[in-house]
């Protein structure tokens, strides 16, 4: 008897099993494409925008060894002190946007949007000072005084670049709260579509040289601004969250810089090795060894990215930025020169610590996520909105 009683008992169990293991296939598969929904194009995006200023740097290195030097310096040194630095920035209005949008308060996108795009064309001005004086500082750090004119002469014209840079990052953000994925794709496609005619026309038609590879550039953003804000502006889609600029404008300017500065901090902690390109056999074979390793810190870093992305939704700019710098500069690069210099693992030695950074601050980061109490952060996050509006309403 006690044996027909299990097998009844086991039935229904081993049947709800089964039913729950089906809601949980149609769940992680409904997610799935709702993800890919978003991931697909805005990768297509990224790399669109990416590709504009590798195709400059592919004319400009047809212009000769020394204008490929001299625009290769400045590539790295304007990603560090402007782009990277408004990217990460920008990433202050994924917060924003995000919560505002999630609460239902439409014209708070609008606000903090154009309040954004004011904060980062101020932040244009002192990077563009810096970039007029590109070739004194690399002189002065003893670069050679040919390849440093080079580099001068690029970053004073990519000046015009940092602007609609700026602007383009913003109105992305923008459109990505709204998961309005599909107008930032046709944008970035025809920019880079523009971008290699008119490129090709001003660096070798022209024979304006590499300041016509870097004019290009800015052109091509240009394009892609002016694309996008004719979308915001008359597309239905955007009708509630319309950019407008009003006087509640102004007090969101300390919030994008109370969100933006760690955001910043967040982006640029990362990128400390560069890249060698040549036809040396040695050359050849010791990247070959380094493509498995490479590979490794890829998978690390989209891990670490994630998590990043869940840090600056809720606002957790401030712990993003500590966890970088711990990860990176008491572990990471520590280790890196360590296993580089002193085990002599050189390349590998550095592309190790950098990898174990990688996944420690992945791993710090995902434990921050698990332990959160998701619900009270959603209270919080939309008490925070309904406060905002009502200080912009009293002010």
């Amino acid at each position: 008897m006690d044996e027909s009683l299990l097998e009844v008992d086991v039935e229904p169990l081993s049947s709800s099993s089964s039913s729950l293991a089906k809601r949980w296939e149609v769940l992680v598969m409904g997610e799935m494409k709702k993800v890919s929904y978003i991931a697909m194009p805005m990768v297509v995006t990224t790399v669109s925008q990416y590709m504009l200023r590798v195709i400059s740097m592919m004319m400009i290195g047809h212009l000769g060894e020394l204008s490929l030097s001299g625009a290769s310096i400045a590539t790295s040194l304007t990603n560090v002190t402007g782009f990277s630095l408004l990217f990460g920035m920008s990433s202050a209005l994924e917060t924003l946007c995000g919560q505002a949008y999630g609460a239902e308060r439409y014209q708070m996108l609008g606000i903090y949007t154009y309040g954004a795009i004011i904060s980062l064309l101020l932040v244009c001005i002192p990077i563009s000072v810096l970039w007029i004086f590109t070739e004194r500082l690399l002189i002065l750090i003893g670069q050679d005084p040919l390849i440093s004119h080079e580099a001068g002469n690029y970053s004073i014209w990519l000046i015009p670049t940092l602007f609609p840079y700026a602007i383009l990052q913003l109105l992305i953000r923008f459109l990505l709260a709204q998961s309005l994925i599909y107008p930032m794709l046709l944008s970035s496609v025809a920019a880079l579509v523009f971008h290699i005619p008119i490129s090709w026309l001003l660096v070798f038609k022209f024979k304006i040289g590499s300041a016509g590879a870097a004019l290009g550039i800015g052109l091509s953003y240009w394009l892609n601004v002016v694309l996008l804000g004719i979308y915001v502006k008359y597309a239905s889609s955007c009708e509630k969250t319309r950019i407008s600029f009003s006087q509640h404008v102004f007090p969101s300017i300390r919030e994008f810089f109370r969100l933006g500065i760690p955001s910043a901090i967040m982006i640029c902690c990362r990128s400390v090795l560069g890249y060698a390109f040549g036809e040396e056999k040695e050359l050849v074979d010791y990247v070959k060894d380094m493509v498995p390793l490479l590979s490794l810190s890829v998978l690390m870093d989209c891990l670490a990215a994630l998590f990043s992305g869940v840090a600056r939704g809720v606002g957790w700019q401030h712990l993003g930025a500590y966890v970088n710098l711990g990860a990176f500069f008491l572990c990471g690069i520590p280790m890196a020169c360590v296993l580089a210099f002193v085990f002599h693992w050189r390349g590998k030695g550095l592309w190790t610590g950098l990898t174990t950074a990688s996944l420690l601050q992945g791993l710090m980061l995902m434990m921050i996520t698990f332990f959160t109490n998701w619900k009270k952060q959603a209270r919080a996050a939309r008490q925070r909105t309904i406060e905002g509006r009502s200080q912009l309403t009293i002010e």
